[in-house]
């Protein structure tokens, strides 16, 4: 009789192909990041390249960056080239991006470039997920800091007093004033 519990041979075949949808629970937030994206006009909002070039290697589309930014900060990482590592590994992150993988230039680019865009689709964000009960506004971060504890030089993103604040680079810009 066997003591422990067995791990799957790697080289099994399966007769049904095993879905990525069948990983991600219906109340994981990476849904919630996919839908908010997917209903944005990024055109109207301003970021770069949502027309594609019509030369050269074709680029990843903005709303990709964009989503894998969001959870990024949903998700404290924060790095380019953790980010690259989680679009590689983490089985959220290729439901979300589609087992797209950008690398960590692509991401770096794509955060200086559309720093402007980026804050305000960090307010939008943070609208929607107090909207939706997701964010006590006195408490929790978009990021996922409690409030009262976070580090010098990070900044929380919704505020007690109603701001909203988006830190894009290291540079914080208030989004609203308190209500």
């Amino acid at each position: 009789m066997r003591r422990f519990v067995e791990e799957a041979d790697r080289g099994q075949r399966t007769l049904l192909p095993e879905c990525l949808d069948d990983f991600i629970d219906e109340s994981n937030p990476v849904r919630v990041i996919d839908v908010f994206v997917d209903a944005l006009d990024l055109a109207e909002i301003g970021f770069e390249g949502v027309e594609p070039a019509a030369t050269g290697r074709p680029s990843y589309h903005p709303s990709v960056l964009l989503k894998l930014y969001i959870y990024g900060y949903l998700n404290r990482v924060q790095s380019s080239r953790r980010l690259e590592r989680e679009a590689g590994r983490n089985v959220e992150v290729m439901w979300l991006l589609g087992r797209l993988a950008p690398d960590h230039k692509t991401i770096a680019d794509f955060r200086k470039d559309n720093g402007l865009a980026l804050r305000k689709v960090c307010a939008r964000f943070v609208e929607l997920c107090r909207e939706m009960g997701l964010l006590a506004t006195a408490s929790v971060a978009i990021d996922g800091r409690v409030q009262g504890r976070e580090q010098p030089g990070q900044e929380l993103h919704a505020r007690e007093d109603g701001a909203t604040a988006c830190s894009v680079g290291g540079e914080r810009r208030a989004l609203s004033e308190p209500t």
